[in-house]
């Protein structure tokens, strides 16, 4: 049979075949009714042509190449789950909304397309693209793109604060080819009360009272069961000689608790900051009509808390931990991020650099690579704060120059500095100490 005598291809060409025809317009108002009956709790829209969203427009045009908008949702997370101590019921909560979201996200896209309007759900927080790592493994910014979309603001401690529910939300993303008849814009004020609880409650201080935020100390310890924790557990198991040594790097409860993470999705350590957050319409009262009570049934019971917390050591979370909370244990690890090339090393700084182990260190670094990688780069680091520029800039005081994947064997602890030295494949020019000043304010 020629396709051109296939009943499906018939049908079509005679116009027997009733398909809905996209709008020419996309009408706000409908769309969000439609996001609201599918089961979210809020949603936004946001053109995709606008210049905030020139940074992942590549990303999402990959995904779906005619994409010109995108809606964003809001999930409510039950806030009673987070605030209990039992792991297990915040792990419970989190599981349920995260499948929830994505059922939510997937039936409100075939009802879109019922109606004529092609649209992709983006996954809501996991999977994301693995091959990636140790980069930018992530497609969407959701909570950029809720704060775009007047959905709330980023609060102290890098949660979207929405007007009504607070920090106790997830997000999700929508991709829409066609265009809308009015798109939202960022609030005009923020909903983060500063009150300062979650800094209070981060066992690692990786939150801060400014726009900083350590994400690897976050991550090191919230994320222990996946990503880098997952391939640090690995590498534990790898050297390990024997069960007895295993054990000693390895206790029985976390090894179970690995095996639950891989047997029901991996969760989180820990949620604090979104469990004692009190702003928001549905959480503010509570908080502000007993402030104390507030504070020592939501605060008091998670800085008490008995735990162990996972840290770099030489970081500046260990020392937290030390300084802020002596009833919890510290179990240095290593975060498992390591990069894979010199281009890696230099975007990754930014990231790994801890201010408190840069105390009166100021000096300025240049990279010359050399080999597969060839580029150069200049780090200043001063008056805890780090800079990275490309090419050579200003006057050095210390000038390493490396053939790049020896560089990298050596940051992964895979070759031996001195070996590299004495066969000149990395060249120092400069003081020794200021190297060791260097790899202080990197820990991993």
């Amino acid at each position: 049979m020629k396709m051109a005598d296939h009943p499906t291809v018939r049908a079509y060409k005679e116009d027997k075949i009733d398909l809905p025809m996209q709008p020419t317009i996309l009408e706000s108002p409908w769309l969000k009714q439609m996001a609201l009956e599918a089961g979210a709790d809020d949603a936004g829209l946001i053109d995709l042509s606008r210049d905030s969203m020139a940074q992942y427009r590549k990303d999402l045009l990959d995904v779906m190449p005619d994409t010109q908008s995108v809606m964003v949702l809001v999930f409510r997370v039950n806030q009673n789950h987070l605030r209990s101590l039992a792991q297990s019921v915040t792990d419970f909560e989190f599981k349920q909304i995260w499948a929830n979201a994505s059922h939510i996200g997937r039936r409100l896209v075939i009802k879109l397309q019922e109606k004529g309007v092609k649209a992709l759900n983006m996954p809501a927080g996991f999977p994301q693209e693995a091959a990636r790592w140790p980069g930018k493994i992530w497609l969407t910014n959701d909570k950029g793109f809720a704060i775009e979309a007047g959905l709330g603001h980023m609060g102290f401690n890098r949660l979207v604060i929405h007007p009504k529910y607070g920090a106790a939300i997830i997000l999700g993303s929508i991709l829409l080819s066609g265009k809308c008849d009015r798109y939202d814009q960022p609030l005009n004020f923020n909903p983060c009360i500063k009150c300062g609880l979650c800094l209070k409650v981060c066992p690692t201080g990786a939150v801060k009272k400014t726009d900083e935020f350590d994400m690897l100390a976050c991550l090191t310890h919230n994320y222990r069961e996946r990503m880098g924790g997952f391939q640090n557990w690995v590498e534990q198991v790898v050297e390990s000689k024997d069960v007895a040594e295993y054990r000693s790097r390895v206790s029985d409860s976390e090894s179970v608790s690995m095996w639950q993470h891989l047997a029901i999705g991996a969760q989180n350590r820990c949620d604090r900051c979104m469990a004692v957050c009190p702003a928001g319409e549905a959480a503010i009262g509570e908080f502000l009509d007993d402030r104390k009570t507030y504070t020592n049934q939501n605060v008091k019971k998670f800085r008490d808390l008995a735990e162990t917390v996972y840290v770099v050591k030489g970081s500046d979370a260990e020392k937290h931990v030390e300084s802020n909370f002596p009833a919890k244990r510290i179990k240095n690890v290593s975060n498992g991020i390591r990069p894979v090339s010199a281009k890696s090393f230099l975007t990754s700084l930014p990231l790994v650099f801890q201010p408190g182990q840069s105390e009166d260190l100021d000096a300025v670094y240049h990279f010359t690579f050399t080999g597969d990688d060839q580029l150069e780069g200049t780090v200043t680091i001063k008056e805890k704060s780090l800079t990275v520029q490309n090419g050579l800039v200003g006057k050095p005081n210390l000038h390493v120059t490396a053939e790049s994947q020896t560089w990298i064997k050596f940051l992964t602890k895979e070759t031996n500095l001195l070996k590299a030295l004495l066969t000149r494949k990395i060249k120092i020019k400069g003081s020794p100490k200021l190297m060791k000043a260097f790899a202080r304010c990197f820990p991993s």
